[in-house]
């Protein structure tokens, strides 16, 4: 069965089209639009362009699954729609213009269907897990394959880019801005158990996009998907720089977030250290297919997933 699912992101929506049978699942393709609707957010009320630019982005992607004869489509959303105080009225204009019901996913439920969607392709049972969106930073703790404890942040790559740097790229003062901010949000506002925890399990664009730099950085295989804390240190330490060569470089390998990859960056290396962790591990599946693994094929067959 042919089963398509749309991810309503802060920063990027996406839509993965995905064949499924008793084995489990593939991915047939990927789509993403930068929407960057965590940018429409004003005093936690996303504003009617927003909710015309996810309309829009939902209707393109229509238009490909309609061309492909695609009608088996799921549509979530996670702190895109769930952060805001207009929540009812964006997912009643979803279903008004473009048909699709949109299931808002709860804080708990983004942590741990992206825990469960990495573990779809990693074999470790214990360390943390941790999934860097544009408006929120999920993390899961897990020992011997149980999870023990789960949390989100209102804290990501793009609200971070929005309320603390001016320019493009941050400056000093923005760095300062967004540790401080980093600070308060993860550490101080909440009662999470950093014990050392390592591997640190990472997905999400931020995450994908600092394996790519790393791989081009420190000359890695096209198949590695991991780093130590010390090239994730000297990573971010280039790009904290922002010297005219590293602009160049994420220009050319993710020009797309060339705006919220410092900002991101410097969550994933916060959170790394809170964890004492050596080792940081990107894995290419996360919360779609956690979602789809849950929500879809287990519902589906009661004796899968």
């Amino acid at each position: 069965m042919k089963q398509a699912l749309i991810d309503i992101g802060s920063n990027s929506m996406r839509l993965s089209l995905y064949e499924t049978d008793e084995a489990g699942f593939r991915i047939l393709f990927r789509e993403k639009i930068m929407a960057g609707l965590a940018g429409y957010a004003k005093n936690r009320v996303l504003s009617h362009d927003g909710i015309e630019c996810a309309c829009s982005s939902l209707l393109e992607f229509r238009e490909t699954l309609d061309a492909l004869g695609i009608g088996q489509v799921a549509v979530f959303a996670t702190a895109s729609l769930r952060n805001i105080k207009n929540t009812a009225e964006a997912v009643s204009a979803v279903k008004k213009a473009t048909g699709y019901d949109v299931d808002v996913l709860s804080e708990k439920d983004e942590a741990v269907l992206g825990y469960i969607g990495a573990m779809q392709e990693l074999n470790v049972t214990s360390g943390a897990f941790l999934d860097i969106g544009g408006a929120s930073t999920e993390l899961v703790s897990f020992e011997d394959g149980k999870i023990l404890e789960s949390a989100s942040f209102p804290v990501g790559s793009l609200n971070l880019y929005k309320m603390c740097v001016k320019k493009i790229l941050p400056g000093n003062g923005s760095l300062k801005r967004m540790r401080k901010l980093i600070t308060e949000e993860i550490d101080r506002k909440h009662s999470y158990s950093f014990d050392k925890r390592s591997p640190l399990i990472c997905v999400g664009g931020t995450a994908r996009a600092v394996m790519k730099i790393a791989r081009k950085m420190y000359a890695l295989p096209p198949d590695c998907c991991s780093v130590s804390m010390d090239q994730l240190n000297d990573l971010c330490k280039m790009l904290y720089q922002k010297k005219r060569s590293t602009v160049d470089l994420v220009l050319k390998l993710e020009p797309d977030r060339v705006h919220t990859l410092i900002p991101g960056a410097a969550i994933l290396q916060h959170i790394a250290r809170m964890f004492d962790s050596y080792e940081i591990v990107v894995s290419k599946y996360g919360v779609r297919e956690g979602y789809l693994c849950q929500r879809i094929i287990r519902d589906g067959n009661p004796d899968k997933a």
